[in-house]
């Protein structure tokens, strides 16, 4: 009876994981490209005596307002989105706040995760490289 509901589940994870995949790619290579752009404030920074945590915390912050941004956007069109699908079962569950949290969180550890590597990468780059063109 649920047959076409497994295999759309099945659908749905497949292209939610390829879409995972595809925004961490973009996220990582916007971070590289932030870096880059932002490589004689780095350096700048980093002689004055900032630590690799403050760089990393700075180049970080951009990215968490993003992703927090978007899951403000996002979370009540999943939640009618959801409400809407389960309306149509005899026996459904009932959306709880800790569900659409759990998600936030975890786009939000996934998204620090994937911009932390860069922005660790270029807090410990050497100052004198990026400083020395001018």
């Amino acid at each position: 009876m649920y047959k076409t509901e497994a295999r759309a589940g099945t659908l749905f994870n497949v292209f939610a994981g390829l879409a995972v995949l595809i925004s961490c790619l973009g996220l990582f290579g916007l971070a590289t490209y932030s870096a880059t752009q932002r490589t004689k404030e780095i350096g700048v920074r980093k002689v004055l005596g900032a630590s690799v945590s403050n760089i990393a915390g700075l180049l970080t912050r951009d990215f968490v307002k993003l992703v927090l941004l978007a899951c403000v956007l996002a979370m009540p069109l999943g939640w009618w989105a959801a409400q809407k699908w389960l309306s149509d079962f005899a026996y459904r569950i009932e959306l709880q706040w800790w569900m659409f949290a759990l998600v936030g969180i975890s786009a939000l550890v996934l998204a620090v995760l994937t911009v932390s590597f860069q922005s660790v990468r270029a807090a410990l780059a050497n100052p004198v490289k990026s400083l020395r063109s001018e």
